[in-house]
């Protein structure tokens, strides 16, 4: 059994951001449990989305729910994110890089398949935010954040916050 207690909000640089994550080989109570805790994670800290490697787990799993409610989070396992359409440049936030609202081109449309907690795969069409959040939390889950999406002027804009990001991950490794 997994000890989720320990699983907290992962702020960039950490290693396990940087990293492609494993698939996940099966849903058991694990990977129920690990949900429940990903979507007190996210509420509390009001985000749209999730991915396991925001709180240190490096699986091939993310949450969304756009309204912010318990009731409308869906889950994604082993997903896979086919963009299509036009990109579009909007500001975007990330919970693992705390203050910093950048501009992150992304496509306006995409195709999602994944796996559902019941191990039914599904697929959708996403449009919008919906579109947005899951190429945002499908980049999580390939070891992608906003910060490798950001331009130069948004990185030298935004190097203060980086800055003190680095500063604190290197503080809390020592410990």
């Amino acid at each position: 059994m997994m000890d989720f207690e320990k699983c907290r909000l992962t702020h960039y640089p950490a290693d396990v951001l940087a990293g492609s994550a494993s698939p996940v080989e099966k849903i058991d109570d694990n990977i129920r449990q690990l949900i429940v805790k990903m979507t007190d994670v996210m509420l509390k800290n009001k985000g749209v989305g999730l991915a396991a490697p925001q709180i240190g787990l490096p699986l091939r799993l993310f949450i969304i729910s756009l309204s912010g409610n318990r009731d409308d989070v869906k889950v994604y396992i082993n997903p896979t994110v086919t963009p299509n359409g036009e990109l579009d440049a909007v500001e975007e936030g990330c919970l693992s890089v705390p203050g910093v609202y950048t501009k992150i081109r992304r496509y306006k449309r995409c195709k999602v398949t994944a796996t559902d907690l019941d191990g039914n795969e599904f697929t959708e069409e996403a449009d919008g935010l919906y579109a947005r959040a899951l190429q945002h939390e499908n980049d999580h889950i390939n070891g992608i954040t906003i910060v490798n999406r950001m331009g130069q002027a948004a990185k030298i804009a935004h190097r203060r916050q980086l800055k003190k990001l680095s500063q604190d991950h290197e503080k809390n490794s020592e410990m």
